[in-house]
């Protein structure tokens, strides 16, 4: 069954929270990821909220949980880690 990651960041340095973005999009393909939303508009209707909001699919929740303590997701979170404050969520789908 599909698993999906939920990401929901506020970026306070763009330039470097790019640097992220450049080498994490390629992550996500190379491991079988699929962005559904990734960042776009969007509306908070309960709890605080965070401007940028992702989701990926994924085959597996094996695969997800790979993927984010991989070597390639890794090397770009150096650059979101300085640059952004984020809550990371992988959820099995159903």
């Amino acid at each position: 069954m599909p698993a999906y990651s939920i990401v929901h960041a506020d970026v306070f340095d763009a330039d470097t929270y790019a640097k992220y973005a450049e080498l994490a999009g390629p992550a996500v393909a190379a491991a079988g990821g699929k962005f559904l939303a990734r960042g776009g508009r969007f509306e908070q209707l309960e709890g605080e909220g965070r401007p940028r909001n992702v989701l990926i699919e994924w085959p597996d929740y094996d695969t997800a949980i790979a993927f984010y303590n991989g070597e390639a997701y890794q090397a770009a979170m150096e650059f979101a880690r300085p640059s952004s404050t984020r809550e990371y969520t992988i959820v099995e789908g159903v």
